[in-house]
């Protein structure tokens, strides 16, 4: 009986010995997967993994708390660079003006081959042909957005005829619009110089554009007479050229009787009419100037020209031929001189010690085509044969009475009246 007693005795020790142990092992266990496994045996994410997202957290935390400034740095950098894009800007227009006044010194003529392209070796005797011309400038449309379109509705193949006019040659101004649509053509285009001109040509059907006021060219383009006026073309047709137009100037004393673009050769700068009346005085000639006084060495040789007519003449859309506008404009603003002489002037004087002359090609026009009113009246009204000849225009250029001229001259031109001119005589009295 005691012995039972103990053996039940021994087997409740053994077992709680051992639910003790069991106990022990599985706090011991779950200390152990406590301190590596915080997340459990199951969970997805590693502790490496956790500490790359806190501190990806903490980043974004940071990144939009920096985000303003961030903002406001890149603004005060825009303008920034916007400040010195605008210095910039400014230097290079000081750079190209420069440029500009360069070209005309000493270098010029190197220069500009150079920048006409390739450089050539001369070829063989004979063969040799100098430029003709200069290139075009490239058309710049935002110097006159609104003329631009006009002209692009007006002119043929980038050309056209010009006329400047105000009301004091309203009745000249409709004999040479008359012919101008009566030869056909129809690239032409009138400079109103006040509003009564522009109401005159709209209601006549004729291309008009009149001008941004301007205090300065309208005092005079209101007001002023022939001289005036004719001064004012030089800086008007400067926007024509920038524009990439060529531009067949014309004054109002002219009547058309054929189509003169299909008479003008474009091989040079400026195209001109002249004044001379035979092939010496217009083409040129060897004029010989003699001083008994000096002798052995008395006669001296002198090239002579008479002069191209400014109100009417070609000229292409080139750096010289812009040049020789401004430097037409700008000596007519300062001093009270006769635009034809200045305009002949700036194309004729050479460079000399001072001075740098204008580098422009330039060509004169047949003068029995391209007819001055000397030559109409003091030979070819005399003469049969030239009588015959039908001229692309005739400029009542050396007359006063230029509308009873120039209606004469419609008259025997046009309406084959003989005796249209007879009765006026070579000269003005």
């Amino acid at each position: 009986m005691a012995g039972r007693a103990l053996m039940r005795d021994k087997g409740q020790s053994l077992r709680r010995s051992r639910i003790a142990a069991a106990i022990l092992t599985g706090v011991l266990l779950g200390c152990v997967f406590a301190f590596f496994l915080p997340r459990g045996l199951f969970g997805s994410v590693s502790p490496i993994q956790n500490r790359r997202i806190g501190k990806s957290g903490l980043q974004a935390f940071s990144s939009s708390c920096e985000l303003p400034e961030r903002i406001n740095m890149i603004k005060s950098d825009i303008a920034s660079l916007s400040d010195k894009n605008a210095e910039l800007n400014k230097q290079v227009k000081d750079l190209t003006e420069r440029l500009r006044f360069a070209e005309q010194g000493k270098d010029h003529a190197q220069m500009q081959f150079l920048d006409m392209g390739e450089q050539h070796k001369a070829g063989p005797f004979g063969t040799v042909k100098g430029l003709r011309t200069n290139p075009t400038v490239i058309p710049d449309e935002s110097v006159n957005p609104r003329l631009a379109k006009i002209l692009e509705e007006v002119a043929i193949r980038k050309e056209l005829i010009v006329a400047l006019a105000n009301s004091n040659v309203q009745a000249m101004l409709e004999v040479w619009f008359t012919s101008i649509k009566k030869v056909g053509i129809r690239n032409y285009l009138v400079i109103a110089l006040d509003d009564h001109i522009e109401h005159f040509c709209k209601s006549n059907g004729v291309p008009v554009y009149k001008r941004d006021p301007d205090e300065g060219i309208d005092s005079v383009a209101k007001t002023g007479g022939n001289h005036a006026v004719s001064g004012l073309k030089f800086r008007i047709l400067r926007e024509f050229l920038q524009l990439g137009y060529s531009v067949l100037l014309s004054d109002v004393d002219i009547v058309y009787l054929q189509n003169p673009f299909d008479y003008i050769y474009r091989d040079s700068d400026v195209e001109s009419m002249s004044d001379g009346h035979n092939n010496m005085t217009a083409y040129g000639f060897n004029d010989v100037f003699d001083e008994p006084a000096m002798g052995w060495a008395r006669y001296a040789h002198t090239m002579r020209i008479w002069v191209y007519n400014s109100g009417f003449f070609y000229i292409r859309p080139t750096k010289p031929s812009i040049e020789l506008l401004d430097r037409v404009a700008d000596r007519l603003s300062r001093d009270k001189l006769w635009d034809q002489a200045v305009f002949n002037e700036e194309l004729f004087f050479p460079s000399h010690p001072g001075y740098d002359g204008l580098h422009a090609a330039k060509r004169t026009m047949d003068f029995y085509l391209f007819m001055n009113s000397k030559v109409l009246f003091k030979t070819v009204r005399k003469d049969a044969k030239l009588k015959q000849l039908k001229p692309v225009i005739v400029h009542l250029n050396y007359h006063p009475d230029k509308l009873s001229r120039m209606k004469a001259v419609v008259e025997f031109y046009i309406n084959g009246k003989q005796d249209a001119l007879e009765h006026f005589p070579d000269g003005s009295q």
